[in-house]
C-alpha cells in the first residue's frame, strides 16, 4: 500500500518492532513517540493526548497503527482520569482524525477486555473487563471499529527491545545469571512476542481488514512459560519457583485466564504467532546475538 504510515508507542516494546518491520517492508514510515526517543526509524515527538488531531493533519498519513497507551494496570487504577484521557480520549480523537482523511487505522488492545472466567476467548466473545484498564482500552475499541478499522488484541507481551521491563526478558536474564525467577501459577494468559506482533501488523497493513483480530501466543501461566524459557534456552529449570496471584499486592483485580484463541490470525495471515517453540527461537536468536554483539540489556 502507497503512502504514509505511522506507529503511534514506537518507543514501546510492540511499537519498535512493529516500525522496524515496517521499514524493512514499506519503506515510508513514522514513528510516534512522546518522552523516548528510538534509533532505526524515522520518528518525531508528538504528544497525542493533547494533540491527536494536529498530527493526522500535518503528517496526512494513508495508514494509522495506534499502539500508544498507558499499559500500567495498576496505575490505571489509581489514576482512572489519566487512564481515560490516555487510552480512551486520544484514541477517539485519532479514530477521528483518521476518519475525515480517510486513513486506515489499526490498533493494538489487550487480553484484559475480558473478564478471565474461562480463556480461550475468540473475537466474538463478549468483552466484560475487571479493571479500569481493560475498561479504557475496550472504549478505544469502540471508537476505532465505529469508523471502520481494525482491533488487534494481544497478550503478556515479551521479548527485546525499549519500553518497560516485561517478564520474559526477565527470565532470560535472571536465569542467565543463575538467579531464582518466580512465577504466578494461577493466571493464565497468552504470552506474545513483539517480533511477532510486528509480523502481524505488516502483513495486515496490506489487508483490508476491518474488526477485532485476536494475535496472541498460546494459552500459559506465567510458570509455564518461564518453564519454557528455562528448557528452551538450557537453563537450571529448578530456579524457576511457584508463587500464586494471592501472594502479590496488586492494586487492579486480573482476569483469571483471559488467553486468547488466535485461530483466525494464524489462518488469515500465515504468522504462527501461537506456536510457543517458533516464538521462543526467534527469542532465543535475539538474545543470543545482542548478547555476542555485548548489548545485552543495553537494546534500544
Amino acid at each position: 500500500m502507497a503512502g504514509l504510515i505511522l506507529v503511534t508507542g514506537v518507543s514501546s516494546l510492540p511499537g519498535y518492532k512493529t516500525a522496524l518491520r515496517l521499514v524493512e517492508t514499506k519503506g515510508s514510515v513514522i514513528g510516534v513517540y512522546n518522552q523516548h526517543p528510538v534509533s532505526g526509524v524515522p520518528a518525531v515527538k508528538w504528544d497525542l493526548v493533547s494533540d491527536a488531531t494536529g498530527l493526522v493533519a500535518q503528517y496526512k498519513p494513508s495508514v494509522i497503527i495506534h499502539i500508544a497507551g498507558m499499559g500500567d494496570v495498576d496505575g490505571c487504577e489509581v489514576n482512572p482520569e489519566l487512564c481515560h484521557r490516555v487510552n480512551t480520549v486520544a484514541t477517539r480523537e485519532l479514530a477521528k482524525a483518521a476518519y475525515r482523511i480517510g486513513a486506515r487505522l489499526i490498533y493494538l488492545s489487550t487480553d484484559y477486555v475480558f473478564d478471565g472466567s474461562r480463556g480461550m476467548y475468540k473475537e466474538s466473545d463478549s468483552p466484560r473487563p475487571v479493571n479500569y484498564y481493560g475498561l479504557s482500552k475496550l472504549l478505544g475499541e469502540e471508537a476505532v471499529l465505529a469508523v471502520g478499522g481494525a482491533v488487534v488484541r494481544v497478550a503478556w507481551i515479551y521479548g527485546l527491545g525499549p519500553g518497560k521491563v516485561n517478564f520474559g526478558k526477565s527470565v532470560v536474564e535472571k536465569l542467565s545469571r543463575g538467579e531464582e525467577v518466580k512465577a504466578i501459577v494461577d493466571q493464565w494468559g497468552s504470552p506474545t512476542l513483539n517480533t511477532l506482533i510486528g509480523e502481524v501488523m505488516a502483513r495486515l497493513v496490506d489487508r483490508e481488514f476491518e474488526g477485532v483480530l485476536h494475535a496472541a501466543g498460546p494459552r500459559l501461566s506465567r510458570f509455564e512459560f518461564a518453564m519454557a524459557i528455562a528448557k528452551f534456552f538450557g537453563f537450571q529449570a529448578s530456579l524457576v519457583k511457584p508463587i500464586s496471584v494471592r501472594d502479590l499486592n496488586y492494586r487492579a483485580q486480573r482476569p483469571r485466564d483471559s488467553s486468547l484463541d488466535s485461530s483466525m490470525a494464524v489462518k488469515m495471515l500465515g504468522v504462527p504467532i501461537n506456536d510457543l517453540n517458533y516464538a521462543l527461537s526467534i527469542f532465543k536468536g535475539e538474545w543470543e546475538g545482542l548478547r555476542h554483539a555485548g548489548g545485552v540489556g543495553q537494546e534500544a
